[in-house]
């Protein structure tokens, strides 16, 4: 499994804190609030989370923890829901040979 360099986790959720506090401080300015929507997005694309303060939250667990300490956090909180399956629904076909 691929992992995001600790650096460049700091630096992303440094920056979604930075823009969180002004978001906070002015939230009808839209080019503050696209910025920390913006900021939210790429720290949720870089822990392969789907929402912002859970990738916040999965980057402050990240900061902390050594790599076989964060590998074994994620192998004890298994996806929930199973696996789906996704496309168009299977079709038995049947052989010519067989009708």
């Amino acid at each position: 499994m691929l992992l995001p360099a600790k650096a460049e986790v700091a630096r992303q959720l440094r920056r979604y804190r930075a823009w969180e506090r002004a978001m906070l401080a002015a939230p009808t300015d839209r080019a503050v609030r696209a910025t920390f929507e913006d900021a939210g997005y790429t720290l949720c694309v870089l822990l392969g989370k789907r929402c912002a303060r859970e990738a916040a939250d999965a980057a402050d667990r990240y900061l902390r923890t050594t790599l076989a300490g964060h590998l074994q956090e994620r192998s004890e909180h298994p996806r929930q829901g199973g696996t789906a399956r996704r496309g168009p629904p299977s079709v038995r076909r049947r052989s010519p040979a067989r009708r």
